[in-house]
């Protein structure tokens, strides 16, 4: 319930940067369409976003002849959590990354990408893909996903605002300004809010879930690390999506390093240890 209100909440704020931007654009007219291209937007992003987001990464679907332990592993860990399986997807990318999205439960996907594969032990894997189940019971993906789809046209309808409000603009060239560089900014600052405070949470309960924390503390670190040194072009194309994953995939460089859609890897890592230290292992069919 919380999270359904968190979302309602996301959708009405996203609504309300297209009726301003709609304004800028064309006063109330302009109001009154960019209304109804919000509505459908939000529609659109509710039923769609998951797949949207999938087909933008080149994510590819595996089972269990393409890709037996992972889907296994997936498999296992959505059990002892009393989640049904999600599809799982693959994307060829160097940068060791992972996210979940999907509108509840029974519509999840997990994606990882073939450097993680490449870059973590089983044990470590584990700990990632709880994180991502975390994500996944807790219904995070519904409202990350359609943060990023809705972020998204934010920016489209801003940039549509700099080249072709013009005439019936109430608010001149300054107000035009405003929105192409405040609107875009806007809805960041949105996903920031919404990604950081579910990033610890997510960790706690897939720590919690593969009932070792140092797995997932120890996958963070690799990461982390590796990501800073790999490129995600994909992801610095669509800087948007950058919350929907379990470390920031953007380059460190420009406007995008600046505003990380994550909390601090090594904030996150402490906790993790702290976690460890008050924990009793528990055993598990993937180590």
């Amino acid at each position: 319930m919380a999270n359904t209100l968190r979302t309602g909440l996301l959708m009405a704020a996203m609504t309300g940067l297209f009726l301003v931007i709609g304004f800028v654009i064309g006063g109330e007219p302009g109001m009154a369409i960019a209304f109804l291209f919000a509505a459908g937007s939000n529609l659109y992003a509710y039923w769609n976003s998951d797949r949207v987001l999938l087909k933008m990464y080149g994510a590819r679907p595996v089972d269990e002849s393409s890709a037996p332990e992972l889907v296994h592993l997936v498999g296992e860990l959505a059990a002892k959590d009393g989640l049904p399986t999600p599809k799982v997807y693959i994307v060829d990318n160097a940068q060791p990354n992972a996210f979940a999205t999907g509108r509840n439960p029974e519509h999840a996907a997990v994606c990882v990408t073939t450097g993680l594969l490449q870059r973590v032990n089983d044990a470590e894997l584990a700990g990632v893909l709880a994180h991502e189940l975390s994500h996944v019971k807790n219904r995070d993906t519904l409202t990350m996903t359609i943060a990023a789809t809705i972020a998204g046209a934010v920016s489209m309808l801003a940039n549509f605002a700099f080249f072709f409000g013009g005439r019936r603009n109430p608010l001149g060239l300054i107000g035009m300004l405003l929105v192409t560089l405040v609107a875009p900014l806007a809805a960041v600052l949105v996903q920031m809010a919404v990604s950081r405070t579910r990033e610890f949470e997510a960790d706690r309960a897939g720590a919690e879930l593969s009932g070792r924390p140092l797995w997932l503390a120890s996958a963070l670190q690799h990461i982390d690390t590796a990501a800073k040194a790999i490129d995600n072009p994909q992801a610095d194309a669509n800087p948007a999506t950058a919350h929907m994953f379990i470390v920031n995939p953007l380059s460190s460089g420009g406007l995008s390093g600046l505003f990380s859609s994550h909390p601090s890897t090594q904030e996150r890592i402490a906790r993790l240890k702290a976690m460890a230290g008050e924990a009793t292992p528990k055993p598990g069919p993937w180590g």
